[in-house]
Order: structure tokens, then sequence, then C-alpha cells
């Protein structure tokens, strides 16, 4: 049975919790370069997730993209 990928959230909670856990500076130095290498990862997928969805969006209001005022 396939790994359930882990959602777009999830991923950012687990690479602010990394990144939070690095900054405290009680990691060993294997530690703090096995957290950054996860946390590199972490960061690519995330930055691939959000292309992909800007992709998407262009697709569908073709082409145009505008940015949200007054968001809630």
């Amino acid at each position: 049975m396939a790994k359930k990928q882990p959602s777009f959230e999830e991923q950012l909670l687990e690479l602010e919790a990394l990144v939070k856990k690095m900054e405290e500076g009680a990691m060993t130095l294997n530690e703090t370069l096995a957290a950054y290498e996860s946390g590199m990862k972490l960061s690519k997928a995330l930055t691939e997730a959000l292309d992909t969805a800007e992709k998407r969006m262009l697709e569908l209001s073709g082409g145009e993209v505008k940015a949200m005022e007054d968001a809630p």
C-alpha cells in the first residue's frame, strides 16, 4: 500500500518545527545537519506545490491571476 503524501499544511508545520528546533541551538552538529537536509527537502516540496498551484490558477483564469485586495 502506498504511503500517503503529507498535505501542504502538514509539510509547512513540519518545516516550521524543524526551524524552531534548530534555532533553539540544543542540537548536535549531526542532528543539525540532518534537520537542515530535511528542511531543504521540505522547502523544495513546498515551493513545487506553490508553483503547481500558481500554474493551475493561471490555467483556470485564462492566464491572468489578479491580486486579492482587502481579503479577510
